[in-house]
């Protein structure tokens, strides 16, 4: 693994081995990364076995010794178990100074640089459950101390992952996890919806899943894939008088722009709420 713009320095330990940590380490491999070069630490021991198998790469039940010569950290736990993990780390990071990335949602760079002593490279992220199938989005945060290669080192490894956006105010970030780290759960939501509607109307309930879900991704590709923004694509879907605008006419009169608006706004206002609890 080198240092580059395709793959992250080595050796890179991710510590926590759950599905993201999973699918960035399968991107980072799949793109030709060193696997040997990669360290996971999980306190499980089939988890671990899981991780050798199925990568190639070392693992760790001791978070000490797998960041020792470590260039990169991928902090890949819970939450509310970070803290303690940081603040055990805490002098090997002032002694090495490593390139340390979070994935943890709600947790701030400046909480993540005090609990590891002050003054490290930090990189907060908010990947999405998509990044299992390399078809993610991640937002990126990075503080002060993070550099030019320290940043295009944090985008190398999350874009094995999907797109990255990068954020300038972290203040932001919870916004980034309101939509995109919380929102497959909105389209899961609406999905869910269509099909118990589709078989209230009458249609088996395996047809009524596979044109729910060829309706989703098709619609999804079409907004990749065209240069057109959606209330435009919306539009040209829309037949006045057709049986489109009937349902759409339906949506607007039972307020969804607001219900989404309020969605994502107490989705946010939560991100800042962990935060807080996790200080």
């Amino acid at each position: 693994m080198t240092d580059s713009h395709d793959t992250p320095a080595a050796p890179i330990v991710f510590i926590g081995g759950g599905n993201m940590a999973r699918s960035l380490i399968g991107g980072l491999v799949a793109r030709g990364g060193d696997a040997a070069s990669v360290r996971v630490v999980d306190p499980n021991a089939d988890s671990r076995d899981a991780l050798a198998r199925d990568f190639g790469v070392r693992t760790f039940a001791d978070a000490a010794q797998a960041v020792d010569g470590a260039a990169t950290w991928v902090l890949a736990t819970k939450p509310q178990v970070l803290r303690g993990v940081c603040e055990s780390l805490a002098d090997v990071a002032q002694a090495t100074q490593p390139l340390v990335l979070s994935i943890a949602a709600g947790i701030t760079a400046t909480q993540l640089d005090r609990w590891l002593g002050g003054g490290v490279p930090v990189v907060r992220t908010m990947p999405n459950t998509p990044a299992l199938l390399g078809a993610g989005v991640t937002g990126l945060f990075a503080n002060a101390r993070v550099d030019d290669a320290g940043r295009a080192r944090a985008q190398a490894l999350l874009e094995s992952a999907g797109e990255t956006v990068w954020i300038d105010d972290e203040a932001r970030m919870d916004a980034v996890t309101a939509v995109s780290g919380s929102g497959p759960a909105y389209i899961f939501l609406l999905a869910e919806a269509m099909e118990d509607a589709a078989i209230a109307q009458g249609l088996p309930a395996k047809d009524a899943r596979t044109l729910v879900l060829q309706t989703v991704l098709g619609a999804a590709r079409m907004l990749v894939e065209s240069d057109e923004a959606p209330a435009e694509l919306r539009r040209r879907v829309t037949s006045p008088g057709g049986t489109t605008q009937a349902a759409i006419e339906t949506f607007e009169a039972g307020g969804l722009r607001a219900l989404v608006a309020d969605a994502i706004a107490n989705a946010a206002r939560r991100g800042g709420e962990l935060s807080a609890a996790n200080d």
